[in-house]
């Protein structure tokens, strides 16, 4: 099986408010890069576009397609970049839109999305970075290359001609620097085939615009972090509903994610991980009141919901006295920490003034027994316990 592949339209029809599944894409393996066909000098050049479902990477392939080149989009799913997903779960983001914002870039540009899952190839990326992580665990640079280098093999493999972003000399401090660039190219295999249509004109020219595919004087020479070129840009495309420049989406660059993570692979010992460790990453309040186990408590109905799904996999609790949060249990605990853990669950709970609250404490296998506590007091909670 391939790729999911998604097709845009250029009518302006309904816009789809789509949420991908993680879970059933194709993987694409890379493969060695083989030469592009032979075109006659009227054929139409194709281009891949890396398609975050910022601006960025909008207006890079639209002007692209403003040259009459044919684009497709490519997006790859790590697990770390499912804003849509946790704006699904969150009761006070109800109001936002429910969708993908790559799959909605690509309705909007009308161009078709290749979602391709790379979970597992990336673990390496996100443990051993050869070039280290930026201010939290995010491999900027690492990051841009292996993708990059799965867009060149995507490339060679459908034959397509070159690759386009949406990078900016100077916008991220780790991976869109001048020295940097050339970095990207070189190690990903990309080389001259790789086109930074909104920074070309401070770049050496690359294949597409040395062989007339593009126009250069046709593209741009943004430099630095302020967005305001890009909201005038969109604005002359018509394009008035995008995701917030700057916004980014991937969690590794969250400081609060990042301190997650970086207690979970202590906890465990080593920095392995799997799609449900860091998806539960996202959702709740986490606490680590001993140094075995970690409770992560529901926030509102939609994470009690979503913490639901995992009650065959972790012992769980929740009071019945009053209506409270679900709680998950990580690691082990012995009778004292189950104490513990429902006192706290009762905390986070309706009756957190009530002298008694009960609390259902739940074993994976479902086996369960009632416990009757006083609820911890705000001062009882040391604020090194959150995470």
């Amino acid at each position: 099986m391939g790729p999911f592949l998604f097709a845009g339209s250029l009518a302006r029809r309904r816009r789809h408010r789509a949420v991908c599944s993680c879970r059933g894409f194709a993987l694409v393996l890379p493969l060695p890069l083989r030469r592009p066909k032979a075109y006659s000098m009227t054929e139409q050049r194709k281009a891949v576009a890396l398609i975050s479902g910022g601006l960025d990477s909008m207006l890079a392939a639209r002007l692209i397609l403003e040259q009459g080149i044919h684009v497709e989009g490519i997006n790859f799913f790590t697990g770390f970049c499912v804003e849509g997903h946790t704006h699904a779960i969150r009761n006070h983001h109800r109001q936002k839109p429910k969708r993908n914002n790559a799959l909605w870039v690509a309705e909007e540009l009308g161009i078709k999305l290749h979602i391709i899952d790379v979970i597992e190839e990336y673990k390496d990326i996100v443990i051993s970075p050869k070039h280290g992580y930026g201010a939290n665990l995010n491999p900027c640079l690492d990051c841009k290359a292996f993708m990059v280098g799965k867009a060149s093999a995507w490339m060679g493999q459908n034959d397509f001609d070159f690759i386009i972003t949406g990078e900016v000399i100077g916008q991220r401090p780790k991976s869109q620097r001048r020295d940097t660039m050339p970095l990207v190219a070189r190690e990903s295999g990309a080389f001259d085939r790789l086109l930074r249509p909104l920074c070309a004109k401070l770049l050496p020219p690359t294949l597409p615009e040395r062989e007339g595919w593009v126009q250069r004087e046709k593209l741009l020479g943004l430099n630095g972090r302020n967005r305001k070129p890009q909201i005038r840009l969109a604005a002359r495309f018509g394009i008035d509903d995008y995701a917030q420049p700057a916004g980014g989406c991937c969690f590794l660059t969250d400081r609060s994610y990042a301190n997650k993570l970086s207690d979970f692979w202590q906890a465990r010992g080593d920095k392995s991980y799997e799609l449900d460790d860091i998806m539960l990453l996202k959702v709740g309040r986490h606490l680590r009141p001993r140094a075995h186990f970690k409770l992560i408590v529901g926030r509102d109905e939609g994470e009690n919901n979503f913490l639901s799904g995992y009650r065959r996999q972790y012992p769980h609790l929740y009071p019945t006295s009053h209506k409270g949060a679900l709680v998950l249990l990580t690691g082990k605990a012995n009778s004292d920490d189950l104490q513990l853990a429902a006192r706290l669950t009762a905390r986070f709970s309706q009756g957190r003034d009530a002298a008694r609250v009960s609390i259902a404490v739940c074993d994976a296998d479902g086996h369960q027994q009632t416990l009757t506590v006083r609820p911890l007091t705000p001062n009882e909670i040391p604020p090194h316990w959150y995470l």
